[in-house]
């Protein structure tokens, strides 16, 4: 369910990227109530057209009885409608929709070491993570690698800055720059895999953290996943949310609908009604969905966000791509409904769970 907020405060924090601050109203505190970690899906109408976008908080998570802080950053993207939007045109006052803060890319607060490898926007949801462990847990220790084009395109500058002057001792910080030098810190050049697997263990001891948070595009999280990995690192460990997969090179064609039956139906259950709809070709069942059930959460359609996450009762599906549900997510049996396609005549979903 969308609800609407009024823009309190848009900030610009670098020449192109701004943090945008909703007002929760008081009846909406605890539906906006959020996770460190976790995102808003909005949506807004721009030139007739509803677009739908997942953003994630960078506020600190608060607790009751105070106003929750929905506070999240938005980069320009090439072509995209949403961010030109709000870089150019959204103003203090307007009002975006907004669903509840949702996303598994969390931690709640507990004592312990705790790292994360983050590549330009990605620091958004880290930024959260950090700020909320450092805060409510005195036992917690938090090293931040982060990586940027440059000085001037490094978002949240200050309040990362802030962290480390309030956290000296429990707050490590490293940054590289891809395209510029610095005058200390780590060399210029990008965070690959063989380079994070030198530096990780020169920073910190490795298998002594608790936590590890990757998030920025596909390239940097796959690089630190395999590097982590090849330092010993336990799977379960390794929490990853990516953004911009499209701009890696990653975006080979789907393959092609093989074993596709000529025609299947589908029951999906959502907030606690069910239906059932044939499956017209090509089309995901995300989209089968939406044909009648207009509210079938969706933001990204590209496999990235997760918001589609549904559990497969029966039958069974293929995937187009997957960047978004975690190993034990799909051994559980969940799937993204934007990227799934029936392999068996008869196929349920169930939004709910």
């Amino acid at each position: 369910m969308f609800h609407p907020l009024r823009v309190s405060a848009i900030e610009r924090i670098t020449d192109d990227a701004v943090a945008v601050t909703f007002a929760v109203p008081p009846e909406l505190r605890e539906t906006f109530r959020h996770t460190p970690g976790q995102h808003l899906n909005v949506r807004y109408t721009v030139g007739g057209e509803e677009i739908r976008r997942s953003y994630s908080i960078c506020a600190p998570a608060t607790e009751g009885p105070g106003d929750p802080v929905l506070r999240v950053g938005i980069r320009l993207v090439d072509g995209g409608a949403f961010s030109t939007y709000a870089l150019k045109e959204l103003a203090v006052g307007d009002r975006v929709e907004a669903m509840a803060p949702m996303g598994r890319f969390v931690l709640a607060p507990r004592p312990g070491l705790f790292a994360a490898v983050v590549g330009g926007s990605g620091i958004t949801p880290v930024l959260s993570i950090a700020a909320t462990l450092l805060a409510r847990e005195p036992l917690a220790r938090f090293c931040l690698v982060r990586s940027d084009r440059t000085a001037a395109s490094t978002m949240f500058l200050d309040e990362v800055a802030d962290l480390k002057d309030r956290y000296p001792d429990r707050f490590q910080l490293v940054t590289a720059l891809s395209r510029e030098e610095q005058a200390a810190g780590l060399p210029s050049g990008r965070l690959d895999r063989e380079r994070l697997t030198g530096l990780l263990p020169a920073l910190l001891p490795v298998p002594d953290v608790d936590g590890w948070f990757l998030c920025g595009p596909f390239g940097l999280v796959k690089g630190a996943e395999d590097a982590l990995r090849a330092l010993g690192v336990d799977r379960s460990r390794i929490h990853q949310e990516i953004f911009h997969v499209a701009d890696e090179g990653t975006d080979t064609p789907p393959p092609a609908l093989t074993g596709t039956p000529a025609q299947s139906t589908l029951t999906a259950t959502l907030d606690g009604r069910s239906g059932s709809w044939p499956v017209q070709s090509g089309e995901s069942l995300l989209e089968t969905v939406l044909r009648s059930r207009s509210d079938a959460p969706y933001a990204c359609k590209g496999g990235v966000c997760g918001t589609c996450r549904a559990f497969l009762v029966s039958g069974e599906v293929r995937m187009d791509r997957n960047f978004a549900l975690e190993p034990e997510e799909t051994g559980a049996g969940f799937v993204l409904a934007c990227q799934s396609h029936p392999v068996t005549p008869d196929v349920e979903l169930d939004f709910d769970r």
